[in-house]
């Protein structure tokens, strides 16, 4: 927070009382952003890993048309922990409608001349009935769809036998895997979108600071008393600028340290994965944020600054807290490799630090310190725009 002249700190005394008594401004600062968006963020995540892992252990029930033709089929889906239902529906129209429906997840026809097929060395023929737009049946389809093509590799394999050719002759090539990534790595894929989180626990920490402080001064009529004052409108500016600043710095440590506890009951082990959100890297996030604190501060005073009511200042800050975020929406469908021109972008240079964090990645000290000079800068220019707006006689208009 920047040194208070005597001015600007009766001034930041005074926002900072008129503020604690204000509701609003301590339920968004202290409550709806840094703890419900966490504790939201964490319920979801925690409920989709557990969904998916509990299912995938859970024997699944799959009705079918004409499985008896395929006996030894049945033991192996039996064995993979899918259960065919043969009596469930009379007819494959009635299969189709019923996934069509949602009623079941997932169906399966077997031809009538399966039997046949694989005793002739022909190809037996096979339906998966399944709704591609119903994204809540595609962990069953997909067990299904696996099952399947490991029972055809398997009988497959056999002929090959029986005609005294060795299996591995087709298969010429033995592709495997070697995974580079960490546990904490790979749990970017699930918390890459924490920074989206932190920005809006940022701004909402400060955004009713900023607005009572500048049009709901002027609603209130306080404002031209405020400006007769023998202090100068750069010192009324910074006051009510640090003011905003404190909240917001106090929103975003606390959202932190909010999804840090969080962390710790997400199943993440499960899959493979773990939420490197230890108290060091927590204080590297928040060292890391902290310079779009001072930007969001100074960006939501100089918007407020410009309006002419406190609805109207409602209406535009709601609006800019949407830019900061675009830039990690578009690295969300575009990659990119942290860079010290990146680093000049507020907001995207935060997130790469972020991610680079929770990765257990070595932050290049040259990135950020551009990123903080980069987004403090702006945070200045900001504040210079505000002052210029106190300066001027269209503020009480």
């Amino acid at each position: 927070m920047p040194r208070l002249t005597n001015g600007a700190w009766v001034v930041f005394r005074k926002e900072l009382l008129d503020s604690l008594r204000e509701r609003r401004a301590l339920i968004s600062a202290f409550v709806f952003g840094p703890l419900f968006g966490p504790a939201l963020f964490a319920a979801i995540l925690g409920f989709t890993v557990s969904r998916q892992v509990d299912e995938s252990l859970q024997p699944i029930a799959v009705p079918a048309i004409g499985a008896a033709n395929a006996a030894n089929l049945l033991g192996h889906l039996h064995g993979a922990l899918i259960d065919i239902e043969h009596d469930r529906f009379a007819d494959v129209r009635a299969l189709r409608d019923a996934v069509r429906r949602g009623d079941v997840e997932v169906g399966l026809v077997v031809d009538e001349g399966f039997a046949a097929a694989l005793r002739s060395g022909a190809p037996a023929r096979l339906w998966v009935v399944a709704d591609s737009s119903n994204n809540a049946n595609q962990i069953a389809e997909g067990r299904l769809r696996s099952a399947l093509s490991a029972y055809g590799r398997i009988v497959g394999a056999n002929r090959l036998q029986l005609r005294g050719v060795d299996p591995a002759v087709t298969q010429p090539l033995a592709v495997l895997t070697d995974d580079v990534s960490t546990p904490s790595a790979r749990a970017i894929l699930i918390l890459g979108m924490m920074t989206y989180f932190l920005i809006f626990a940022t701004l909402l920490g400060g955004i009713q600071v900023a607005i009572d402080a500048t049009a709901g001064e002027r609603d209130r009529g306080t404002m031209e008393p405020l400006l007769t004052l023998a202090v100068p409108r750069s010192s009324l500016v910074i006051g009510k600028f640090s003011c905003t600043l404190l909240f917001m710095a106090a929103s975003l440590g606390l959202a932190i340290a909010s999804f840090g506890v969080a962390a710790r009951f997400l199943p993440l082990a499960e899959v493979g994965m773990s939420a490197n959100l230890g108290p060091a890297v927590c204080l590297g996030i928040y060292c890391a944020m902290l310079p779009f604190a001072v930007l969001g501060a100074g960006m939501m005073m100089t918007v407020a600054s410009y309006t002419k009511s406190f609805r109207e200042a409602q209406t535009y800050t709601s609006l800019a807290m949407v830019v900061p975020a675009l830039p990690i929406i578009v690295i969300a469908m575009n990659p990119l490799q942290p860079s010290l021109a990146w680093m000049l972008v507020p907001s995207l240079s935060q997130h790469l630090l972020v991610t680079g964090l929770i990765k257990g990645e070595t932050v290049v000290a040259t990135h950020a310190a551009t990123s903080a000079a980069s987004t403090v800068l702006l945070a200045a220019l900001c504040v210079f725009a505000t002052v210029m707006r106190y300066r001027s006689e269209r503020l009480l208009i």
